[in-house]
């Protein structure tokens, strides 16, 4: 490297590691557990999951009986692994989620240790924490997604790609298994990442034309190969249809059909929402990329991450799926350029941070206390109401266990910024604590009322008592890949696409205000329902009528 890393006047001790380390293990812990699938993606996620433990197909997905091309299953495998893993202790799904867990926990090690190699030996913590004050990641990291192996495939890439100047054979291996864990989890992206960063280096930066680079890139070529190769190999032998929906109809196809239609609105959503997403580390990346312009040719250490923001935030842009979800990827090099930015960070930008974090945190802290009290307590607050109103029959309950774990958190974080010494380092650890506690917060005290209405377990019960006794099927109409996941998880039941002149049966999602079938005459609502204060999902059974 030829940018000289600055002594740290602040180092971290062992025992500050361990704090450090803790504060990343209960972020990563909090909210793992304890709570059913959630609508959208942990439902149809685990639906998938299931079906693999309870068909044992583990080559070719399904969901609810049908085949599920979308992605390749390398998360799904994980996933099932760790749900077998740890059953009966954990139930399935609360067993198949720690699979976020353990991607999350290496995308952590990865990035810390680009950090650390990049920026210097204190720099790695610095990276982590920054990592998990992102508001882009407190949610999704605990969910069953796909992308989270995609992440810990992209982090893998970069500490790769940090090393690929000095030791080619590790940095081939590192490269090349994260591009492979990445396509087996997202398909194609990720090869398609690797391809334009590790072009682009060496076009924009003379820095990067070097002969161990050269080599590295070989060897992680070597490396993703397997990767690359064995289940679409497998997949095409046990089924040359599905290997064509899912390499033509559900990915290559999908995106010639959107690049011959040209950019749309959506082209402009991750300017819009990264700013939010990525905070509070995209300002400091801003600010790190904006004091070094005019040394940038000689900064490597900041080429790798803003030629890795560039190139993922043009290439997910002018995807054919956009979402939310799809910008974690981002967060990786944005975390990193911010985690340079430390030490240039003026110390009044870096106090107006810190104290804007204290504020935030400690009035949500006291909102989510004060919200969770008047709901046990009954105070007739109209927040009171309101939460009442949204999560209609759900009974508040004081659950031991939570509430003396949301008062340790509480009092930790009261101790933790008031004892937490003077360091640049100070407010991302004070931002990513007061995440944590409201997090904390949230999969305590809060988790009851969420689990009430973000649960399909009620609904299907509802259902599966009304059912009929005997019938042949169930043709399921405008059902989303989660609910027929849910369907069968809760009450075994599976629905069928467009069998609606065969099956007796008719389950159709809607919301209140549809309409009731046209042909009411050939059939009979013999129920209707829908989640806990869902107004948007409405759920309606028909029965055919015999004739007489």
């Amino acid at each position: 490297m030829y940018f000289i890393k600055p002594t740290d006047p602040n180092p971290i001790t062992p025992a500050k590691a361990v704090l450090l380390g803790l504060l990343c293990l209960v972020w990563l812990g909090t909210g793992l557990v304890g709570h059913d699938p959630w609508k959208p993606d942990d439902a149809f996620s685990f639906g998938v999951v299931y079906s693999m433990l309870h068909n044992g197909d583990w080559l070719a997905p399904t969901l609810a009986g049908e085949p599920f091309m979308d992605k390749p299953p390398l998360y799904y495998w994980t996933a099932a692994l760790f749900a077998k893993l740890f059953s009966p202790l954990l139930t399935l799904h609360d067993g198949a989620r720690l699979a976020s867990g353990f991607y999350t926990a290496l995308t952590l090690l990865f990035i810390g240790l680009a950090g650390r190699k990049l920026y210097g030996e204190n720099r790695g913590w610095a990276a982590a924490i920054i990592l998990i004050g992102c508001l882009g990641m407190l949610v999704r990291a605990h969910q069953m997604v796909t992308d989270l192996a995609l992440l810990a495939g992209c982090a893998m890439m970069l500490f790769g790609f940090s090393l690929s100047k000095e030791r080619y054979w590790r940095a081939g291996i590192l490269i090349g298994t994260g591009m492979g864990i990445g396509f087996m989890s997202k398909g194609f992206i990720s090869p398609i990442l690797f391809v334009l960063i590790a072009a682009s280096l060496p076009i924009f930066f003379q820095n990067w034309r070097t002969r161990h680079y050269y080599l590295s890139l070989a060897v992680a070529f070597l490396f993703a190969l397997p990767w690359l190769t064995i289940w679409p190999l497998l997949l095409y032998q046990h089924s040359p249809k599905l290997f064509a929906d899912w390499a033509w109809t559900l990915n290559i196809g999908n995106w010639i059909n959107h690049a011959k239609t040209g950019p749309g609105k959506d082209s402009l959503y991750y300017l819009e929402n990264l700013p939010w997403l990525a905070w509070p580390a995209l300002p400091l990346a801003a600010w790190a990329v904006w004091k070094s312009r005019r040394r940038f040719a000689q900064r490597d250490d900041l080429q790798l991450p803003l030629v890795s923001f560039v190139v993922m935030f043009i290439t997910l842009s002018l995807s054919a799926n956009i979402a939310e979800l799809f910008a974690l990827p981002m967060l990786l090099p944005i975390t990193l350029l911010a985690t340079a930015s430390l030490s240039m960070l003026k110390r009044g930008a870096a106090n107006a941070l810190d104290w804007f974090g204290i504020m935030t945190f400690a009035l949500l802290a006291i909102l989510m206390w004060w919200g969770w009290a008047g709901l046990l307590l009954d105070n007739q607050a109209k927040i009171t109401h309101w939460l009442k109103d949204y999560q209609p029959g759900f009974e508040p309950e004081l659950h031991t266990v939570p509430f003396v774990v949301a008062i340790i958190a509480t009092v930790t974080w009261i101790v933790m910024v008031w004892r937490v010494g003077r360091s640049m380092r100070r407010a991302t650890l004070n931002w990513a604590s007061g995440v944590t506690l409201v997090w904390i917060l949230a999969m305590t005290l809060w988790l009851p009322w969420l689990d009430s209405g973000k649960s399909y377990r009620g609904m299907v019960a509802a259902l599966k008592q009304a059912l009929p006794k005997h019938y042949q099927c169930i043709a399921g109409e405008r059902l989303g890949e989660g609910q027929r996941a849910m369907l069968q998880y809760f009450g075994n039941i599976l629905t069928e696409h467009d069998y609606k002149h065969r099956c007796d049966l008719r389950l159709i999602q809607g919301n209140k205000l549809s309409r009731p079938l046209l042909d009411e005459t050939r059939w009979e609502k013999i129920w209707e329902g829908s989640r806990k204060g869902d107004k948007d999902e409405r759920y309606r059974l028909y029965r055919r009528v015999k004739a007489p």
